[in-house]
């Protein structure tokens, strides 16, 4: 069973906003599944994320390296390696086997993943699973997210996003 929260961001600017409030609620540990077509937010949410985390270089899209790799600090001050995974170009599930990327899950990383569904029967269920869709918002093409939490560590991520969105 899911509790879920949904917000929407009509613009880049809303994104990058809903990136920072993510990262006051990160826990060590977590993996966040993140959904949605090219082009609709993923990796622009990651870079909110990881700029409200201090971090001041360049933030890629991982479609051709697979991985990015980013220290950082979470909001308690919690050393992490935040794992950036993008797995679309994943052929098969075997790509996930051989890639050693099961190493990066542990209680010294945050995961976020873009396409998972490449390596659906390999990967554990996530924490949380945030779920972009494009809409029509006043007239302009925004975003809808819903996040998802199916953990407990999930759930309380949820509910500090909940609350500080509502602060």
């Amino acid at each position: 069973m899911s509790i879920d929260f949904t917000l929407d961001l009509p613009d880049e600017a809303a994104t990058l906003a809903f990136g920072a409030l993510l990262a006051k609620a990160l826990r060590p540990n977590l993996t966040v599944y993140l959904q949605g077509d090219l082009g609709v937010g993923k990796t622009t949410l990651v870079r909110g994320l990881l700029r409200a985390l201090g971090f001041v270089g360049k933030v890629k899209s991982p479609t051709y390296t697979l991985l990015e790799l980013y220290p950082v600090e979470l909001a308690d001050q919690t050393p992490v390696q935040l794992c950036h995974f993008d797995l679309y170009r994943f052929n098969d599930e075997e790509e996930w086997e051989y890639s050693g990327f099961r190493e990066h899950f542990n209680e010294g990383s945050v995961c976020l993943i873009e396409w998972p569904g490449k390596a659906k029967n390999c990967l554990n269920r996530p924490d949380l699973e945030i779920v972009f869709d494009v809409k029509m918002l006043a007239n302009l093409l925004g975003r809808h997210v819903r996040v998802m939490a199916y953990t407990p560590l999930g759930k309380q991520c949820l509910q500090a996003i909940s609350t500080l969105n509502h602060a």
